[in-house]
């Protein structure tokens, strides 16, 4: 009797110890690891101008009113295609209808119609902008980072952020005294890239003292990207 107690307490004692190897292996995974973080950051110029135009219009005729309108638009577009290297996007077209005084009778329609125009050559855009004034009115101006420009920071932001990450990983380890580390995790996620914004009230300047098309005066300025890399490393001690 006495002896198959002790054989079943030998036999849970093992039991026990078995069962606490996956725990005390979960606990060497996490050994001497640190939780690190480096971000790097630059100026980027906004290289990328866009620019809304509308034309609207009213009249008591909506067919009418439709017809005027898109002959307008369609003076636009011809115009602006003559223009090399500028992106032509029609925006959002509506009409609505005009009520009277009392709010329940119809006395009219009003339509509006946008062209958008997109460009990295800020001069020629700026001239067509003006030209374009001349039948058409300024919804807002914008600047944005171009894909290809956003494309090569964020490559180059990428490598400055490993690397420094890197040298924060090795300063960690000399403070500890550890001998070497190795990577655990690491993300990395880039910030900053701007959405085109809308310019405040526009400054416009005259070639000329006369009605002549005036252009736009254009200051697309920088916005500031960075590049973050968050981790963990492992701590091999000596």
């Amino acid at each position: 009797m006495h002896t198959f107690r002790r054989s079943a307490a030998l036999l849970a004692l093992s039991a026990g110890t078995l069962a606490s190897l996956p725990a005390l292996a979960a606990d060497e995974l996490h050994y001497n690891q640190i939780s690190l973080r480096a971000e790097v950051s630059q100026e980027v110029a906004r290289d990328l101008m866009i620019v809304t135009l509308y034309t609207e219009d009213q009249n008591t005729d909506p067919a009418k009113l439709a017809a005027d309108v898109s002959t307008t638009m369609n003076k636009a577009l011809a115009q602006a295609k003559q223009v090399k290297d500028i992106t032509l996007r029609q925006g959002s077209r509506n009409s609505y209808p005009i009520y009277d005084t009392k709010g329940q009778k119809i006395t009219g329609w009003r339509e509006r119609a946008e062209l958008r125009l997109e460009s990295s050559d800020f001069a020629a855009l700026s001239k067509l902008t003006g030209e374009l004034l001349t039948d058409l009115k300024m919804g807002g101006m914008d600047f944005a980072i171009a894909t290809p420009t956003r494309k090569a920071s964020e490559d180059a932001l990428l490598k400055e952020a490993v690397t420094a990450f890197k040298a924060r990983a090795q300063l960690a380890t000399d403070a500890l005294g550890g001998k070497s580390y190795k990577i655990v995790n690491l993300n990395l996620n880039s910030n900053g890239y701007p959405q085109p914004y809308m310019r405040g009230p526009m400054m416009m300047k005259a070639a000329a003292m006369d009605a002549a098309p005036v252009t736009p005066d254009v200051e697309a300025g920088t916005s500031q990207v960075s590049m973050t890399a968050d981790g963990a490393i492992e701590v091999l001690m000596p």
